[in-house]
């Protein structure tokens, strides 16, 4: 019986024709439509006509590599929340901050077992539809910071500020707790939904590009602060 696929379009980019059709499988059959594309130009043309839900992108294409396209996309106000899981058979840690300093919500290193991709799916498609409930009020401020849960936006005395779906999540988890101070572990259980192989460096490298994008002073951690041995807490200025 043929899998129903009724799930939103997630786009497989790779250009290993064996390990596209591995994921696509394995995503219809958990209920997905899937799009692909085997090179990075083409990966671009789809994602802005057909507007997929999640990308998973393959880190070393023939044109260009995943940085060089997450980079684009980032920068593409109309694309800039698309959420995107890089695949890569490169293990060095570097690499992997590297895409997450980018924007890239999460990263699997082949070889993978195609049931962790699809999980990975689901889980940043739950954080991007609201999977995790929000706690009233509606709004939450703390300063000059706010943010609209309901409209999924974030304001910094005024001016609006442009985070991708994990930082989101990481300063919600914050906001709804000023003053409390959070391990790596609480915050990657309650802001990402669940934990994998160097979780607390990626936490790390997403808390960075959140500081450098809402602290009005980089000198000075105004909102976020580091608490030593622990984790991370958010505090008024």
């Amino acid at each position: 019986m043929p899998s129903i696929t009724t799930g939103p379009p997630i786009l497989v980019v790779d250009d290993d024709h064996d390990i596209v059709r591995l994921v696509r499988a394995y995503l219809e059959k958990a209920g997905y439509q899937v799009l692909t594309a085997y090179d990075g130009e083409t990966a671009l043309r789809i994602v802005r006509r057909d507007r997929p839900a999640l990308v998973v992108l393959d880190l070393m294409l023939p044109d260009q590599d995943g940085w060089d396209i997450t980079r684009r996309v980032r920068s593409d106000p109309v694309l800039a929340d698309l959420p995107i899981i890089m695949l890569t058979a490169r293990i060095d840690d570097t690499d992997k901050i590297i895409g997450l300093e980018l924007g890239a919500d999460d990263y699997v290193t082949k070889p993978f077992n195609p049931r962790e991709v699809v999980a990975r799916v689901r889980s940043v498609l739950r954080r991007v539809q609201g999977g995790q409930t929000p706690k009233s009020p509606a709004v939450l401020q703390l300063a000059e910071l706010l943010m609209d849960l309901d409209r999924h936006e974030v304001m910094l005395a005024g001016q609006p500020v442009d985070l991708t779906t994990t930082e989101f999540n990481l300063l919600r988890v914050l906001l709804e707790n000023p003053g409390h101070a959070f391990t790596r572990s609480e915050l990657i259980e309650q802001a990402m939904g669940y934990e994998y192989e160097g979780s607390e460096r990626t936490l790390d490298s997403h808390m960075r590009n959140l500081r450098r994008k809402i602290e009005p002073d980089p000198g000075q951690m105004t909102y976020i602060h580091t608490v030593y041995g622990v984790g991370y807490r958010l505090v008024g200025p």
